[in-house]
Formats: structure tokens, C-alpha cells, sequence
């Protein structure tokens, strides 16, 4: 199942929003309906997210009639809208600034030729993440053990990129490589994206699981029952610093107390050396509804105040390793993920 597919004229996004229960497919055909799908986390990830902005990037091109001397300013627009979707996944960024210079490298070229090249480098963006996933597989099962019990947190499947995801394509190949596993799989509040979707993406693939609540995780490694926490990331600071869904620092912590490896698995694309470290990295706060509100049916009178972030920061101290597809990078993070990137 995939999260989304260019389909010649518009891009096919999975409604995740819908699932395990309904699988229901939203065809953007504009710039504006993709900004919609991210807002809304029909589409999420961030992997996912950039490869989405990238081909709204390209319907707002092909949907260009003006002038061509307002094409620029109309393509700045295109890409300030799908910017400020959401401000913590930097993938989203990195493919619209490869987006913008792929403009400007084609800019003096006839208006359907324009078109072709971006539509070309949105299939190219799309293409990397796969190769990425896989490659981020293979090296990340070197570090699972023959069997091991793994835990992790929200969704970082195939369902948050092109194809495979990251770790839970760690724990893919694992699993396709004959190792004995089991996950737990946190729930993820408010938005379930453990409960809905790596569970669906497990029920899928055979992967033996179990479904806990946030709040039991750490009674589980209390109990020996956890071997490694295993998550995705939405940014990484230059000092290693991991910005990933709400509840990962909780889980870093209580994996460090109880001397358990604690593992983040990303895309090189997610690095940001740009910030020096996670205390940069904007952390976008969404509407207090989704606390208040569980299914569309009110859970807590809706004047009851909610602070509601959708990411925390994880401080390097914390993660054992950041799996890419470059290698498994180790500490110092500020030596070694600069060393990554010029690889």
C-alpha cells in the first residue's frame, strides 16, 4: 500500500486520517489541496511530506495560465503556501528548496519544457526516498539482534515515505531476514498514529506485535521485556539533537534509565545543519481539538485548556545511534553527521 503516487496529471494521496477502517484516496489536482492533505495529516511523515510538497510544487505549474513574466512570483507563492504547512518535518523544506533551484536552472526554457523538468525532479526526489528506505533497512538490521523485542513510537512505515519507511523499515528487513521479533507499538496521542498505522502496516506485513498505551512503556522495560526503541525523525540539529513525534523523549529517557539502546532511524535528507542544536528547531502546536476531542465524539468540555505540540526534542546525550542510509552514525553527532553529509 502506498502513501502516494504521481498518476500523470495529479498525485494520488492515501487519507490517512481514514485508516485502518476505510482506505479512501484524495486526488490532488492543485497546489492547494496538497498544502490541504499535509495540513489535515492526510499525508504525513516526513519523508512523505516532502515528496508530496515536491509534486505540489509541479501541479502548481501545470496548472499556470498567466503571464509568463508573473510565472516566478506565482511559483514563489506555490511554494510559501506549501512551506508554512508544517514547520517541524525540515524534509519538507529540502524538497522545495531542490524544487526552487530546478526552477531557476530551467526558468528560460518554453513553458511545457518547464514543466517536464520539474515534474522530473519531483520523480527524482520520490525515487531517492525509496532507495534511501531500503538501504536504511539494511544497515539498521545489522544492529538487531537475532531476536529482540523492539519498541516504537508513532509511524515510520511505508505510510510516512514513498515505499518501505524507515524504522519500521529497519524492522522489515529484520523480519524478512529470519530474525525472531515482536514490536511494541505505542498507541501515540492524540493522533493514534501507532494504534491506526503501524499496527495496520503490521497486521499487513505478519509482523508479530502488540499493541500498548504511552504510559505502559515504561513498566515494560522495567520488566526486561524491551531489547531496543527504534523510532523515525522529522529533523535532526547538527548536534544531533532529534526532533520526532510527541512521547519520544519520554521514551529516550526511560530507555537511558534502563540501559536500553535507543536507536533513531532517518534519511540523510533529515539532517539539518543548519540548526545547531534542538533547541532551534520549531516545534509546530496543533489545535487543541485533537486532545478534546477522540473520533469526532467530545471527550472533555471544549473551554478545558490544551497545550497540544506535535513533536518534542530528543537530546543527543540520549540516542545510542542515528541509522541512515550512509551508515549507522555514532557519537559525536557534530563530527560525525558533518562526515555523513560529505560523503
Amino acid at each position: 500500500m502506498k502513501a502516494l503516487e504521481w498518476q500523470g496529471d495529479h498525485l494520488l494521496l492515501l487519507d490517512q486520517t481514514k485508516l485502518p477502517f476505510e482506505e479512501k484516496y484524495r486526488e490532488a489536482r492543485s497546489y492547494l489541496e496538497v498544502a490541504e492533505a499535509i495540513k489535515n495529516m492526510e499525508v504525513r511523515g516526513a519523508p512523505a511530506i516532502g515528496v508530496s510538497a515536491a509534486y505540489g510544487y509541479v501541479l502548481g505549474a501545470l496548472k499556470y495560465e498567466g503571464d509568463k513574466d508573473d510565472f516566478p512570483e506565482y511559483m514563489n507563492e506555490v511554494l510559501t503556501t506549501l512551506q508554512a504547512t508544517r514547520p517541524t518535518a525540515v524534509n519538507l523544506t529540502w524538497a522545495l528548496h531542490k524544487m526552487e533551484v530546478k526552477l531557476r536552472e530551467v526558468q528560460n526554457l518554453d513553458p511545457e519544457d518547464i514543466k517536464e523538468a520539474l515534474l522530473a525532479e519531483a520523480n527524482s526526489i520520490a525515487e531517492a526516498d525509496r532507495r534511501m528506505n531500503r538501504l536504511i533497512g539494511e544497515y539498521g538490521n545489522t544492529i538487531v539482534p537475532e531476536k529482540a523485542n523492539i519498541l516504537t513510537h508513532c509511524n515510520a512505515g511505508s505510510l510516512a515515505t514513498v515505499e518501505y519507511g524507515t524504522a519500521l523499515g529497519v524492522i522489515r528487513q529484520a523480519f524478512e531476514a529470519g530474525k525472531k521479533i515482536h514490536v511494541y507499538v505505542d498507541e501515540t496521542r492524540p493522533f493514534l498514529q501507532g494504534a491506526r498505522l503501524t499496527v495496520w502496516e503490521m497486521l499487513q506485513e505478519g509482523i508479530p506485535h502488540t499493541l500498548i498505551t504511552d504510559s505502559t512503556a515504561g513498566y515494560l522495560m522495567q520488566q526486561g521485556k524491551v531489547d531496543m526503541v527504534l523510532v523515525g525523525a522529522d529533523r535532526i540539529a547538527a548536534n544531533g539533537d532529534t526532533a520526532n513525534k510527541i512521547g519520544t523523549y519520554s521514551l529516550a529517557v526511560l530507555a537511558n534509565a534502563h540501559q536500553i539502546p535507543f536507536y533513531v532511524a532517518a534519511p540523510s535528507t533529515t539532517v539539518d545543519l543548519k540548526i545547531s542544536s534542538g533547541a532551534e528547531i520549531p516545534v509546530e502546536e496543533r489545535d487543541g481539538k485533537e486532545v478534546r476531542m477522540f473520533k469526532g465524539v467530545r471527550v472533555v468540555p471544549e473551554e478545558v485548556p490544551v497545550y497540544n505540540p506535535s513533536f518534542d526534542v530528543t537530546p543527543a546525550k540520549y540516542i545510542t545511534g542515528i541509522i541512515t542510509e550512509k551508515g549507522i552514525i555514532s557519537p559525536p553527532y557534530s563530527v560525525n553527521l558533518v562526515k555523513m553529509l560529505v560523503k
